[in-house]
């Protein structure tokens, strides 16, 4: 084939030249009129998607913790635990001195032995008074034969006044005697008496037993022991020759086997949410961690109203302030790591079931 002469194409067309070297613009176009739609397409379907998620990065990883205080005073004797420390329920953490309250235990033996004594006294004096009425009795019974005798020999004439005041004294004297182991017995009777409080003891018995009841107790709550399993943490204050007031905190234990997410949320994010709606819980510390959960409550209050100063919109300066409600996510799924108190988390919430 034979090349093609340029002179030909020197004398072509030059409209057909103009269309040859005009640039495609149908692409440009296409492209710049598609994006718009994908960025509408990506909109749609975000909202599709997630317009019955309520998510939230105000979240938090809580435990239960336990303040363990002694019941007694006195010094620190010996320590067993450390910060960070596990320990199961009965585990020893701490002992206190328990000399003064050993000494306490005796006190209140010797005040047993002292009652019992008592009791046993009184018991005796019962006895007696008993018999010192019988022997009255039998005296007032004498003694007023007699003065019956003397009353007869007086009408007769064959005795004399004195003779007759003096058996009226010995009568009268029988009669005191009689009233007076009669009181005795019934201040005997009443001192061994009981109370419908404590039926069949002796008061000063019962008070002497409960008072030893005290102290062995205390005598126990020497070795202070772990309520709860958990963590260690705010031990500080466990140094040997610590004084240790009662009520006043030892130490904490974190329950951290019982770990559950509390989640802030906006107040525009509970139209739709429920009890029992399912969740996903993600952490800060653990980004390849992704656990399930569910709504287990809904705070009474918000946070704002939970401070120690709640806020006041009554000026005229208010300013609009979306509010936080409180929000318990209970962990469905053990954690493949372990879970601390005041973690950050991101929880998200589906709505729609």
């Amino acid at each position: 084939m034979a090349e093609q002469d340029p002179g030909l194409m020197d004398a072509a067309d030059p409209s057909q030249v103009s269309a040859a070297k005009r640039p495609r613009r149908w692409p440009r176009f296409a492209l710049m009129a598609s994006l718009p739609l994908l960025l509408i397409a990506i909109a749609v379907g975000y909202y599709v998607i997630y317009r019955d998620i309520a998510s939230t990065d105000n979240a938090y990883v809580r435990q239960d913790k336990v303040s363990v205080s002694p019941e007694i005073t006195g010094h620190i004797t010996q320590v067993f635990v450390r910060e960070n420390q596990l320990v199961k329920a009965g585990d020893v953490l701490f002992t206190i001195d328990p000399s003064p309250y050993r000494i306490a235990v005796a006190q209140a033996n010797a005040a047993i032995a002292g009652a019992q004594v008592n009791v046993t006294g009184l018991e005796t004096s019962l006895g007696n008074a008993g018999v010192d009425i019988e022997a009255a009795a039998e005296d007032v019974q004498f003694y007023a034969r007699q003065l019956r005798r003397q009353q007869e020999l007086m009408q007769q004439g064959f005795t004399t006044r004195a003779r007759l005041e003096a058996a009226e004294h010995d009568v009268s004297d029988a009669q005191s005697k009689l009233a007076e182991a009669q009181a005795d017995a019934r201040s005997a009777r009443a001192a061994l008496a009981t109370s419908p409080a404590a039926p069949g003891a002796n008061p000063a018995v019962a008070a002497a037993l409960a008072a030893r009841d005290k102290a062995l107790l205390d005598l126990e709550r020497s070795t202070i022991r772990a309520p709860v399993g958990g963590k260690i943490t705010q031990s500080t204050r466990l140094q040997l020759g610590q004084m240790m007031l009662t009520g006043l905190p030892a130490l904490t234990i974190v329950v951290s086997d019982q770990s559950w997410i509390e989640a802030n949320f906006k107040e525009t994010d509970l139209a739709h949410m429920r009890l029992g709606q399912p969740a996903v819980l993600t952490f800060d510390a653990y980004p390849d961690v992704k656990l399930r959960g569910h709504v287990a409550s809904i705070g009474a209050g918000t946070g704002s109203e939970s401070s120690i100063l709640p806020a006041q919109n009554a000026s005229g300066n208010w300013v609009k302030v979306t509010q936080r409600i409180p929000v318990r996510i209970a962990i469905d799924q053990r954690s493949p790591r372990a879970l601390i108190a005041g973690l950050s988390s991101h929880v998200e919430i589906d709505t729609s079931k």
